[in-house]
């Protein structure tokens, strides 16, 4: 079973920098995809950031220049550097990860892709 556990959000004043760590666990062969996506109150979840296997990456034009996401492949972990972080960020952040290969046993072991897995999120505060 694949589990996603986030760290590194907290409270930080405008001007600010905080480093989001998002590690995956079970048993994975590779991960293609991950994410980052925030859900501030009365709002819809969005996407961050998210950065593929091979290294692309893909940002919301309001965190474009602020934020990096990266990823270590060999630890299944994503990261996202928030810099000059604003009282808009403030939301809980969660990890996604997607199209994760993983061993499974019918009659015999074989390799399968599960989707769409979330972490339990982490809050993020910009406040002064």
């Amino acid at each position: 079973q694949v589990q996603l556990v986030e760290s590194g959000g907290g409270l930080v004043q405008p001007g600010g920098s905080l480093r989001l760590s998002c590690a995956a666990s079970g048993s994975i062969f590779s991960i293609n995809a991950m994410g980052w996506y925030r859900q501030a109150p009365g709002k819809q979840r969005e996407l961050v950031a998210a950065i593929t296997s091979g290294g692309s990456t893909n940002y919301a034009d309001s965190v474009k220049g602020r934020f990096t996401i990266s990823r270590d492949n060999a630890k299944n972990t994503v990261y996202l550097q928030m810099n000059s972080l604003k009282p808009e960020d403030t939301a809980v952040y969660y990890c996604n990860a997607d199209k994760i290969l993983v061993p499974k046993y019918g009659s015999s072991w074989y390799d399968s892709y599960e989707y769409d897995y979330w972490g339990q999120g982490t809050q993020v505060t910009v406040s002064s």
